[in-house]
């Protein structure tokens, strides 16, 4: 039989989800096409606590930029799978000139000073809508941290 630890509060798991989205540096992207071909990808990520957004930087032309214009629909997960942070909110483009100098900076240093720029990248700006997370199955039945954009913590 097999011991899980003992299940966290939902209070723990929201500070636990907010220093996983502040020391992260990466995470998997998921989105579709208009015609619902899946696209899975790793992005970089700088988590903003005082806008409660997440900032990604992909090529203007990947399918990720290409699949989040039509609908701003988008699902990311952080973590490992023994310990999930399930994402899904509204994503929308950003150029790189019009996202705060106070974002840039910071993004380039959370990843040792890379700096997306010029025409071909674009940034995602990422307003989650619902968050959950779990480590084992005794977490499931509470997984749900955010609804509607709310934090239900």
């Amino acid at each position: 039989m097999t011991e899980y630890e003992p299940p966290r509060g939902r209070e723990q798991r929201k500070q636990d989800v907010l220093g996983r989205l502040r020391q992260d540096e990466d995470a998997w992207v998921a989105t579709a096409s208009p015609d619902g071909v899946p696209t899975l990808v790793p992005l970089s990520f700088l988590w903003e606590d005082d806008t409660g957004t997440l900032a990604m930087a992909t090529r203007r032309t990947n399918p990720t930029a290409v699949n989040v214009t039509p609908h701003g629909l988008i699902r990311v997960t952080a973590g490992h799978t023994r310990d999930v942070v399930l994402i899904e909110g509204e994503a929308r483009i950003v150029e790189v000139a019009d996202l705060p100098a106070v974002t840039r900076d910071a993004f380039a240093a959370k990843l040792r000073g890379w700096r997306p720029s010029g025409p071909r990248w674009v940034f995602l700006r990422i307003t989650p809508l619902t968050v959950r997370a779990w480590r084992e199955e005794n977490e499931l039945s509470d997984r749900d941290l955010m609804h509607t954009g709310t934090w239900l913590i």
